[in-house]
């Protein structure tokens, strides 16, 4: 892998305002995309996601706490790997989301990702959104984004549909602000039992799911000015 520092990623702050994410980022505050998307779901995801809640009642928000944070310390880790920061001990360490992190590596980074752009990137649509990629650059050979996720259990095509409006949101920024022509995003995932799973869209499916999140989009603020 080579570092090629191409684009120059903006800096960004963040804060939550009435209940949204928002990333400040020049002068312009802007939705974070995962807001957006959290903030439209359909009426079955959301009478899907309460009931959950209420079968498991306080387990629920102990379920989220260690996803979220097993899910910072995966990133972190890889973060670490693509920079060179790795500092491991000479004694194995187990830890799950060490472990988890290097089966992405291992399947899913190392001989693939030939050249990094950028990790943790701000990038942003102007006027309308913006958001963090975790990795950018030359992957398979194609000008990528790449999204890193852990899960607790294996997931289907079916059941990450939010997953890829997130990265043709960021694909979508990217172009719109670089001019560039990024027709392929990909998801590495881990799951807590190490398998490791990958979903690729690319060119009219991307584009696809571009045009799903900009309606998205929309229904976001429609409800918020009428609010």
């Amino acid at each position: 892998m080579i570092w090629n520092n191409k684009y120059s990623y903006p800096r960004s702050n963040r804060s939550i305002i009435n209940g949204v994410r928002k990333y400040m980022i020049g002068s312009e505050t802007l939705p974070s995309v995962t807001s957006v998307l959290s903030n439209t779901k359909s009426s079955e995801e959301l009478a899907s996601l309460k009931l959950w809640e209420q079968r498991l009642g306080d387990r629920a928000k102990e379920i989220k706490k260690e996803s979220s944070d097993r899910g910072n310390a995966l990133h972190s880790y890889v973060e670490n790997y693509l920079k060179g920061r790795l500092n491991e001990s000479f004694f194995e360490n187990n830890e799950q989301y060490k472990k988890m992190a290097n089966e992405i590596i291992t399947k899913g980074i190392k001989g693939r990702l030939s050249e990094i752009w950028g990790v943790e990137c701000n990038l942003y649509f102007p006027n309308k959104y913006a958001g963090q990629s975790d990795i950018i650059g030359i992957y398979d050979g194609e000008p990528t984004i790449i999204d890193l996720k852990q899960t607790n259990k294996v997931k289907k095509h079916d059941w990450i549909q939010d997953y890829y409006l997130q990265i043709s949101a960021y694909s979508l920024a990217h172009n719109e602000v670089y001019k560039t022509n990024i027709k392929q995003a990909v998801i590495l995932m881990c799951s807590v039992d190490y398998i490791y799973q990958e979903f690729k869209i690319q060119n009219e499916v991307l584009e696809t799911y571009q045009n799903l999140f900009l309606g998205r989009l929309k229904k976001f603020n429609e409800k918020f000015s009428s609010n």
